[in-house]
């Protein structure tokens, strides 16, 4: 046990603020990067969601590699590593000059992010004896939940006063603070008998998911999920992505290893983790044009509107396991997933002049709902495997959070943007359908082009963004109850037979 454990748990959680703060304050700024020059970039829909989803897919693709990595090369070094990088790829995002270069730096951002995400909770469960780690992963997953509430804050502010390079600009001091203090009390660890890197597996995760989630958002951005372009991407991507577990079933030295989700609990809370991060971030990318487009909230306002979700993740994370002492993870977990699924539904209910106090009510359970499935499920996935592998277990549920999250926005954004061009094409001319249909913002600027003539296409717009919000809030419920399904089938209960069904978790990951 380390004497400075918890001031060591603190730089840690600076760490991770860094990588969780960066999205959600990105949240709040893409009506803004979405607004023409100067005052924005200009990005479509579909650049959007790939400014997004650039950075998680990198992420993604790289977090078990950079779990092994940390094992071999030691923790403290990958983590300075990923930090600087993460650093840089933030300072050049700040001053991209279109779509394309944001996507480009936001990519460079999630290989830094890959490295540090997967070294925090490896250095954690390295500092921390088995019986303190429960408390200490509550206490880290509180700290997603500050990120989540500085973020929004944060951006409304910087945007209310500077440009919107500014929310990225912000990540320098925090990385450079975070560095010093790393240096300074954070020991070096790593795994006696880390595994070998797989670039094949590397290769055809990342080339599997970008050509899966480019034909979901290719789908959505023509409203056409039938188009040849979307089938063969589509079609391209599965087989790929079936092409790298068969490879990893047979490597000798897999980048994931497969066999682990031979056990139906292990598997149970990795795919919860997933379809919350699914529904949650699909849902979260319509809520900011919500209250913004529709509503004419500010950043700042819509920041300060996202605090109870945060609030509530920060209160009860770190309780979350109390729940679970008295009534088990499967209950605990369940409970948590069919109120996230509630508070997706209640969005369906939302209108133009919905009193606001209903949004706050809907966020703040949402958060506990949250709160109350990741702490359950990342304990159960950090103890599953033994202390020197903990990269590896942390790097597997923070992939499967990132492509839940990535497939997420591909998909409900998709649902949204298709959805939202069938409400709106019959108001547009012919000539403009195409691109003044993508969203509700390239409706409003083609709206102001016109001048007074252009106020006739604000109502039109705002209904049918409305109507697109509802059917996604719908299907972000759908998957949230798949998930509280899962959970309930296959999650240990309480008492003696589910510390069984923990050992022999261990056991079946030891093997």
């Amino acid at each position: 046990m380390h004497r400075r454990r918890w001031a060591i748990l603190g730089v840690l959680m600076l760490s991770l603020l860094i990588v969780v703060l960066d999205n959600s304050i990105l949240n709040v700024a893409i009506k803004t990067i979405a607004t023409p020059a100067p005052t924005g970039l200009g990005a479509t829909q579909s650049e959007l969601e790939w400014a997004i989803n650039s950075y998680t897919l990198v992420f993604a693709g790289l977090l078990f590699s950079a779990g092994i990595l940390g094992d071999r090369l030691g923790r403290k070094k990958v983590l300075l590593g990923g930090l600087l990088v993460f650093g840089l790829g933030s300072a050049l995002a700040a001053f991209s000059g279109s779509p394309v270069q944001l996507i480009a730096f936001r990519a460079v951002m999630g290989l830094g992010a890959a490295f540090v995400m997967p070294a925090t909770l490896a250095v954690l469960m390295n500092v921390f004896e088995r019986d303190e780690q429960p408390k200490a992963i509550g206490i880290w997953a509180g700290g997603v939940g500050l990120a989540i509430a500085i973020g929004p804050i944060t951006g409304g502010v910087l945007l209310e006063h500077f440009w919107w390079g500014s929310v990225f600009l912000i990540n320098v001091p925090i990385v450079l603070l975070a560095l010093a203090l790393m240096v300074w009390l954070v020991p070096d660890s790593r795994d006696p008998n880390p595994g070998r890197i797989d670039p094949v597996g590397v290769v055809l995760s990342v080339v599997g998911l970008v050509l899966l989630v480019y034909g979901i958002i290719k789908g959505g951005q023509l409203a056409d999920f039938t188009d040849p372009v979307v089938l063969v991407s589509v079609g391209a991507g599965l087989a790929v992505l079936a092409a790298f577990v068969v490879h990893e079933k047979r490597s000798d030295h897999p980048s994931m290893d497969v066999a682990y989700f031979r056990n139906k609990v292990f598997s149970a809370a990795i795919g919860a983790i997933a379809l919350v991060f699914f529904a949650l971030m699909g849902v979260t990318f319509f809520a900011v044009f919500y209250t913004q487009s529709v509503r004419g909230y500010s950043a700042l306002q819509t920041g300060l509107l996202m605090l109870p979700l945060a609030l509530a993740q920060l209160v009860f994370a770190p309780r979350a396991r109390l729940v679970v002492d008295r009534f088990g993870n499967k209950a605990t977990t369940t409970a948590g997933m069919l109120t996230l699924a509630a508070t997706l539904a209640a969005f369906a209910t939302l209108e133009a002049d919905t009193p606001i106090w209903v949004l706050e009510v809907i966020f703040f359970l949402m958060g506990a709902g949250m709160a109350h499935i990741m702490t359950p499920t990342s304990v159960v996935i950090m103890q599953a495997l033994p202390r020197e592998k903990a990269g590896s277990a942390s790097a597997l549920s923070n992939t499967f959070r990132q492509v839940g999250g990535a497939l997420g926005i591909a998909v409900l954004g998709s649902v949204l943007s298709a959805a939202y061009r069938s409400g709106i094409e019959d108001h547009l001319p012919p000539a403009a359908r195409h691109t003044a249909g993508e969203s509700i913002e390239a409706t409003l600027g083609f709206a102001a082009k016109l001048g007074p003539k252009g106020d006739a296409l604000i109502g039109p717009a705002n209904d049918a963004f409305l109507h697109a919000m509802h059917v996604t809030a719908v299907c972000g419920a759908a998957v949230a109850v798949v998930g509280a399904l899962v959970v309930y089938l296959f999650l240990p209960g309480r008492g003696p037979a589910a510390a069984d069904k923990q050992s022999e978790l261990v056991s079946a990951a030891d093997a």
